[in-house]
């Protein structure tokens, strides 16, 4: 028979989950339910204030939470007390956020690299998160219902590593944490989705994670209004986020977070590490804002936790508030010490970024009376943890086994909802991409963008999106659906605002969320100044965006040089796991969207004209798939005289070039380099045929930077753009002006030829 604290500790564990999560039947599924369900009572539990809910640990170095008051109190919601652990239980929490502790302290200490700080400082937010809150299965990191977690701070990633490994995860094994930010380690030095499973985004670059994390809530409030029903709530989970001062900071942070509290997202909860420290010291220098007013006004439901530290009751009072709120998202501002524990660099910036160092590694494992090994995990807490395997197999059981049922009453919405989960596509999905010919009208190609968008609307149900304010200029509304709002979660229009920045990583967030999910966002191609970062993390974390960018030249005219690129096409040809596509008609629009949607762990800009282009003969949606190919050649043998080269708008120019030189006896190819990235997977033999290399005569022509040109044209060739900033006139006029003609095009190819 278990031993009395035993049997504590397993009624604590259910009374706690149901404290947390609601009715135990409805929201958690424990391997011991069945066994508990014949005790009379918790005995194991006692009410406690929250001051006295858990004790600190010895001396705490100068940054013990409750000797120094926060410098910024705003209308702040204080956690109340609850239902608290026996002290058996208590003690073995105590020891779980202390092994999260030293197993960063530790594997920081080994690379002599890393931010221990900010794990010493949420260990009680992370084991209460994973251990008491999440709903997860540790063997299938995949599982659609789980709760998403992001850490947004992702320089302190041991502390997510240390909890992976804590709660089962295979990804992370203890010659993993020995391992950290060392050449092939499954333990990086900030969260990567695509190398460890169970991280959910990749996060470092600060203010992104936060954002990605509302495009994830954003995800699930969508589902959740389009496939629940009154009798099967098929949709079911929470995001939540541990963000720190530098998150706050970013200016991306308050663009998404705007977002979420207008969108309503209930199911988004935020843990703020308000530990008052950045690398160059005290939050004072810089940022003394006052971040509840900020959230408050932002529409978020604000709590604040004073001592984060070992108020752990407090935390868990916290979330459960945070559970109950469900049309605000919730900020819970936790005021925590960095680098908890440390006698000499608590609460320093010295403890941000580098390992503690050997005697303070001693002194720290001293003062929080910690005698074991490095990379110790004493039994009893294993123990404790290994639980989380049996739950999370139970939990994802019961789960499969709603589905089923779901399918069985609605058959046409869990069609949709397996695709949206699995990524699997419609058969013959591709058929719905629209063909065009010569004789279709000429377009401006972000209308016939628009003309793929609703085209696909109608077969790919995960395709969701929309505009950073543009969506009448970018032509992105898909016109057979609503809005996205806080009263219509179930629409796939998003309006995002003038918020490019934010647009983008919570673009991110929701192609993370499930392999179904096809996002795409908008706005003008120069803007992606303003969106950048997020770009270059969708293509490091293989989130399948599509980027509809317009305006893509000087074509756009009037609007002038802060409106037209220029070196943008060659500065994204030039990032890695990126498709920068530029289609001349709408053939090659259709075969864009084709390319891009295909492409889900690799996202895609299309680069799209405002002004309008003729429908050009030889143009091919199977053409696009090759990122290069031929359009129209008169040559044989493979020898032509000269090979014109033109991208989007400027394809028409090269294609009445060749007409022109054709005329005088020249034997010319003209070839359509829509994706140089497309090309180079291409067969040697295939870029043979395209573009032979003893044909040294190349011409190119695109209305934008000459940069990286050389590689197609060779030296020999020729290549024209503009190595300048644009000018404010009409379309045509900044064309002959800067050459970007069909005579100038005649007069290269005839002096290489």
């Amino acid at each position: 028979m278990a031993s009395s604290s035993s049997l504590h500790l397993s009624q604590a564990l259910l009374a706690r989950a149901v404290y947390l999560h609601g009715s135990s039947s409805d929201r958690v599924s424990l391997s011991t339910a069945s066994a508990l369900s014949s005790f009379p009572s918790f005995s194991g539990l006692k009410t406690l204030s929250s001051s006295s809910s858990a004790s600190s640990s010895s001396n705490c170095g100068n940054g013990s939470v409750s000797s120094r008051a926060p410098r910024r109190v705003g209308s702040v919601v204080r956690a109340t007390a609850v239902e608290t652990l026996d002290k058996t239980t208590e003690a073995l929490v105590e020891k779980s956020i202390n092994t999260i502790r030293f197993l960063s302290i530790d594997a920081v200490e080994k690379a002599n690299s890393g931010h221990p700080g900010l794990p010493m400082g949420c260990a009680p937010m992370g084991h209460i998160l994973y251990d008491e809150v999440m709903r997860y299965n540790p063997k299938n990191p995949s599982w659609f219902n789980r709760d998403r977690f992001i850490l947004s701070a992702g320089h302190g990633c041991m502390l997510q590593y240390a909890l992976l490994h804590l709660a089962g995860y295979d990804s992370v094994q203890e010659e993993d944490l020995k391992s950290f930010r060392q050449w092939g380690s499954k333990t990086p030095g900030h969260p990567e989705n695509f190398e460890t499973y169970g991280i959910e985004v990749t996060t470092g670059p600060l203010g992104q994670g936060i954002a990605n994390a509302v495009g994830l809530a954003l995800a699930e409030k969508h589902l959740a209004a389009r496939f629940n029903k009154p009798d099967s709530e098929i949709v079911d989970h929470y995001t939540y986020v541990i963000l720190g001062d530098g998150c706050q900071m970013e200016g991306i942070s308050n663009e998404a977070c705007s977002l979420a509290g207008h969108w309503g997202l209930g199911k988004l909860i935020a843990l703020y590490d308000d530990n008052h420290i950045s690398i160059d010291g005290d939050t004072e220098i810089a940022f003394t804002e006052n971040v509840d007013k900020r959230f408050e006004a932002l529409g978020w439901h604000v709590i604040w936790v004073k001592n984060g530290n070992t108020g752990y009751d407090e935390i868990r009072a916290a979330i459960k508030e945070a559970k109950a709120v469900k049309d605000k998202p919730t900020l819970i501002k936790v005021t925590t010490t960095i680098g908890y524990g440390s006698p000499n660099k608590a609460n320093s910036y010295s403890v941000h970024g580098s390992a503690l160092g050997a005697k303070e590694v001693d002194a720290t494992r001293k003062n929080l009376g910690w005698p074991y090994e490095p990379f110790h995990v004493p039994e009893d807490v294993k123990k404790h943890w290994s639980r989380h395997t049996p739950e999370g197999a139970a939990l994802e059981a019961e789960w499969n086994a709603k589905f089923a049922e779901y399918q069985k009453k609605y058959p046409e919405e869990a069609t949709d909802l397996k695709y949206i989960i699995t990524g699997e596509f419609p058969a013959g999905w591709e058929k719905a991409l629209p063909t065009y010919t010569p004789e279709s009208p000429a377009d401006a190609t972000r209308n016939l963008s628009q003309q793929n968008l609703n085209a696909l609307a109608k077969v790919l149900p995960g395709l969701i999106g929309g505009s950073a304010d543009l969506a009448s200029s970018n032509m992105t509304l898909l016109k057979m659906f609503g809005d996205f709002q806080k009263a219509t979660p179930e629409e796939r229009n998003v309006r995002f605002g003038v918020r490019e920045h934010g647009m983008g990583a919570i673009c991110n967030g929701i192609a993370l969320h499930s392999p179904g999910f096809i996002a795409y966002c908008a706005t003008f191609f120069v803007f992606t100044d303003y969106m950048r970062a997020a770009i270059r993390i969708s293509a490091l974390c293989e989130a399948g965006v599509i980027y509809v960018m317009t305006h893509d030249s000087i074509g756009l005219g009037e609007d002038g040089p802060t409106h037209q690129p220029i070196e943008h096409l060659a500065s994204f040809r030039a990032m890695p796991n990126l498709l920068m596509l530029r289609p001349a008609d709408g053939n090659e629009t259709a075969g864009a969207y084709k390319v891009a949607v295909l492409n889900k762990k690799r996202p895609s800009i299309l680069a799209l004209s405002r002004q309008k282009l003729p429908q050009l003969p030889g143009t091919s949606i199977e053409g696009v798939e090759k990122g290069g190919y031929i359009i129209s050649d008169n040559s044989s043998g493979n020898k032509p005289d000269v090979i014109l080269i033109g991208t989007g708008s400027e394809l028409e120019i090269a294609a009445a070039a060749g007409e022109e030189l054709r005329k005088e006896g020249k034997a010319v190819r003209v070839v359509s380099f829509v994706s140089w990235e497309l090309f180079d997977e291409q067969s040697a033999e295939y870029k043979e045929s395209v573009l032979p290399a003893a044909v040294t005569a190349r011409v190119s022509i695109e209305a934008g930077s000459t940069f990286g040109w050389q590689k197609i044209v060779g030296s020999q060739g020729k290549a024209i753009g503009i190595d300048r900033f644009g000018a404010s006139a009409p379309a045509g006029k900044i064309y002959k002006e800067f050459g970007i003609t069909k005579e100038a095009v005649i007069a290269a190819a005839k002096e290489l030829s």
